[in-house]
């Protein structure tokens, strides 16, 4: 089975682990800082966090700018769970704004959802796409917000000249195994601002600082979210081959346009001339001709060996947030979940194994053609 995406792991990376399983620190020590460091440097912000998990340092940055009960935050409902979990384990409440059809954030509707209630904003580059950061950052500045950007998918996608992770008030990444590069866990939270750095450093450990000798002070609540040493080592040597991880993945993008270019049943997700996408993901969607045979032709791709995936179920669907927040429907949401279904682009692909999905694609597409809706 081809996956949707999966991680590359060579002989450096493995070598960079067994040094620091052979060290005396396997956590708190430099190989975490050197990370850190790397990753700030990569993406051009002043300070990153580094965190076990993105889930972590999304719980890290609400509570950074002071989210609590009956706050709210404006999010997309196209994403991972965490992004809005964690703002609800702080007892804040998530509100939901509509998506446009490349997956992201309707910059253009965040506004009438403000409330006095309202702390942040939250978008989340999907895919590797980036959001409208601009437009969604003037928004915030009118209303006196913070921009949380959650580009988990998006570590190496930028805008003109300028990386994702130095636009908004903090941005998360995730080193998840299936991202572009891999801790195996973790993630981490990059800022410009040195006061969020510092909540975000003690609320990762337990949230005491050290002081002489013995001596130590727990100063805030805090966790244990920090990220390994040896996950750190293999970190920072995947970052070293970021650029090259993202040329592959975005040969095969290119590759996936041309192929599916004018089909009468499916599109993809244009990246506009001023953008670079980290292409965690490739989406393809579906016509509504298909959305009644969706479920058939994701089993017949896999299969056929194709690890497909959709992304994602809207958040407001599952049980949980029925139960909480009752039941919600947003127009464009509901469309891009019936059309979407992601296809393999990874850095462990060949153009050969992307000329092998791409006509499986189209031999599934064609024999479901002919079966169409009724509503």
């Amino acid at each position: 089975m081809l996956p949707y995406s999966t991680q590359l792991i060579d002989e450096d990376d493995i070598a960079a682990v067994v040094e620091v399983l052979k060290s005396s620190h396997l956590t708190q020590g430099a190989k975490v800082e050197a990370f850190e460091e790397a990753i700030a440097e990569y993406v051009g912000a002043r300070f990153c966090v580094a965190f076990n998990s993105a889930t972590s340092a999304l719980l890290g940055a609400y509570a950074a700018i002071g989210l609590k009960e009956n706050d709210e935050i404006i999010t997309t409902p196209i994403s991972f769970v965490a992004t809005s979990n964690m703002a609800i384990a702080l007892g804040a409440k998530p509100v939901f704004c509509d998506v446009k059809m490349d997956g992201n954030i309707d910059e253009s509707l965040i506004e009438a959802l403000i409330t006095p209630q309202t702390r942040a904003l939250v978008p989340v580059d999907f895919a590797g796409k980036p959001v409208a950061i601009e437009a969604i950052k003037k928004v915030a500045k009118k209303h006196n917000l913070f921009v949380i950007e959650d580009s988990s998918h998006a570590l190496g996608s930028g805008i003109g000249n300028q990386k994702i992770g130095s636009f908004a008030d903090m941005t998360i990444f995730s080193f998840h195994a299936i991202k572009p590069i891999t801790t195996g866990e973790g993630g981490a939270v990059v800022t410009n601002d040195e006061e969020f750095a510092k909540k975000l450093k003690l609320f990762r450990s337990h949230g005491i600082i050290k002081k002489q000798l013995w001596n130590s002070d727990m100063v805030s609540l805090g966790h244990n979210f920090r990220l390994t040493e040896f996950a750190a080592a293999l970190g920072l040597s995947q970052l070293h081959k970021l650029d090259r991880f993202l040329q592959t993945r975005n040969e095969i993008a290119r590759y996936y346009d041309e192929c599916f270019a004018g089909h009468k049943l499916i599109t993809t997700i244009a990246i506009d001339s001023d953008e670079q996408s980290a292409r965690h993901l490739y989406p393809l969607l579906l016509s509504p001709a298909l959305h009644c045979s969706k479920e058939d032709i994701f089993s017949e791709l896999q299969i056929r060996g194709l690890g497909v995936q959709v992304h994602y179920k809207p958040i407001y669907q599952n049980s949980f947030y029925k139960e909480r927040f009752g039941e919600q429907r947003l127009p464009n949401t509901e469309h891009f979940y019936k059309s979407e279904l992601s296809i393999p682009c990874h850095q462990k692909m060949t153009l050969e194994d992307a000329r092998m999905v791409a006509d499986t694609v189209l031999d599934v597409m064609e024999a479901y053609s002919h079966r169409g809706c009724s509503f």
